[in-house]
């Protein structure tokens, strides 16, 4: 059932690509998220930098000068291999800044019956993204220790831990745009297997360099038709 709900969600995504609505707010979130994934990778190696490894990784990979030659091939072939992990703080950033406008697109076409709700002002999606944010790359963190102790389950893990907190993300800033986020946590936690599931199936691509480009936005509109298959009813959205 949750698997199904999660492959049908993002078949309604993919089917709306053609809507120009919508592929002007995916290319739109294509190049802030390239855009956010060079700003990440540029303050990751100042911190290397900083702490002394900087030039541990300039032995490995040959001659990369942080920021002075961002550009260059080595630097840009080593952005695209950190993206794999990078991409993890980027796509939860996308949410506040997309969210409401890719959902805005999902909604009038699919669900054309539901009525209006008020835009999540920036300071508020900003709040809960620094502190999501602030939750994942903790939880990252933690992570290196489990892929150190159990390395041939490094991916599994990456997947597990990054869905979950992913999905759990997505699905409750979707969900606070209708029924504020008091409910959103209550459906949150009522609905807590499916939407871990359908953050997994999310951040599994998140590791494939190129493709994860448009993965923070098609997870966007699929967390938003899954919403809608999870709590079918049309709901107005109380104040925040």
């Amino acid at each position: 059932m949750a698997v199904s709900l999660a492959i049908t969600s993002f078949g309604k995504t993919l089917s709306q690509i053609g809507d120009p609505r919508f592929r002007r707010v995916l290319f739109k979130g294509i190049g802030l998220t390239f855009v956010l994934l060079i700003a990440v990778y540029t303050a990751f190696l100042m911190f290397l930098n900083w702490i002394g490894a900087g030039q541990t990784v300039q032995e490995l990979l040959g001659n990369v000068s942080w920021v002075g030659d961002l550009f260059t091939f080595a630097s840009l072939f080593l952005m695209i291999v950190l993206s794999i992990f990078l991409m993890v703080p980027v796509a939860s950033a996308i949410t506040s800044l997309f969210l409401d406008e890719v959902a805005d697109a999902v909604e009038d076409k699919h669900y054309p019956e539901l009525p209006d709700v008020p835009s999540v002002s920036f300071s508020e999606g900003l709040k809960d993204s620094v502190n999501f944010l602030g939750l994942l790359i903790a939880a990252n963190i933690f992570a290196l220790v489990l892929y150190a102790i159990f390395p041939p389950f490094s991916l599994f893990i990456f997947w597990g831990l990054n869905g979950f907190l992913l999905g759990r993300e997505y699905f409750q800033l979707v969900a606070m745009r209708r029924v504020g986020r008091a409910e959103a946590k209550k459906l949150r936690k009522k609905h807590i297997g499916t939407i871990w599931l359908a953050g997994t199936l999310m951040a599994m691509p998140l590791v494939v360099p190129l493709l994860n480009l448009v993965i923070p936005i098609l997870g966007a509109a699929t967390f938003t038709h899954l919403y809608h298959q999870l709590e079918p009813s049309p709901r107005q959205a109380p104040s925040r």
